[in-house]
């Protein structure tokens, strides 16, 4: 089975309807979201609806912190993150509130872990920034695979079992094993908001038979999603990042 896996569309629409024509044309089976479909972007209703879709026709969601901050006023966000979020919460309907506030923190499926920040303590939405981030991470699940989101920035970690660590960043388009001897956490870049200096939308796909992981980057019309933040009266910021990929 070859799995599309997504993270933080942050309702950008542009982005993630290219992610997806890229994932279907790869011959994708299944689709997996791991949160942070809204914020930032203002798109949140088709987000959040097409993450409804895929989970209907035998996909996997979990949240994000944005997906929590729509019904958790607690949650703790910089200035323009808190400006689109209450913008987003007027936008949402019910059902969308619901579907959000009831997604997993995180699900466990075969020998693969999918969770929105890391696993060690999910609800904290703690970043991967380092081996030592990950190492903490994969210490704590017995899953061979953590695909993890958050930071907007590719990655690939692996653990040996006698716990040394190696980490790099993957190369867009060339497969990469996953040998089963190590543990491995990848942290799989964002759709609606990449902050590695690369503006293209990026998603990974996971073949669960020869166990390739492959990073994927898809160009997509930036402008048009800025434009539709600005046309939303969201802060300019939001828009301006977009195009520089930070």
């Amino acid at each position: 089975m070859l799995l599309a896996i997504f993270t933080d569309i942050h309702a950008n629409r542009q982005a993630f309807a290219a992610c997806l024509e890229a994932a279907r044309a790869r011959g994708a089976d299944r689709l997996i979201c791991l949160g942070d479909i809204v914020g930032y972007g203002a798109d949140p209703e088709w987000s959040v609806d097409t993450v409804m879709e895929m989970v209907a026709a035998g996909g996997l969601a979990v949240r994000g912190n944005h997906d929590n901050a729509v019904s958790t006023a607690s949650e703790t966000m910089n200035a323009e993150a808190q400006a689109a979020m209450e913008w987003t919460r007027g936008r949402l309907s019910a059902e969308q509130r619901r579907f959000l506030a009831e997604l997993p923190m995180s699900i466990g499926d075969d020998d693969r872990l999918f969770v929105h920040a890391e696993a060690s303590s999910p609800p904290r939405w703690r970043y991967v920034q380092s081996s030592a981030d990950a190492a903490r991470s994969m210490i704590a699940t017995e899953a061979q695979v953590t695909f993890c989101g958050h930071i907007h920035r590719p990655a690939l970690y692996s653990m040996s079992a006698t716990a040394k660590m190696t980490s790099f960043t993957p190369t867009a388009n060339m497969p990469i094993q996953l040998l089963r001897g190590r543990q491995w956490l990848a942290v799989v870049g964002s759709v609606g908001q990449p902050r590695d200096g690369d503006p293209a939308a990026s998603f990974v796909t996971f073949d669960t038979k020869s166990r390739e992981l492959t990073y994927c980057r898809v160009p997509y019309d930036v402008e048009a999603a800025a434009q539709r933040i600005r046309d939303n009266g969201l802060p300019p910021w939001l828009a301006q990042r977009l195009s520089m990929g930070r």
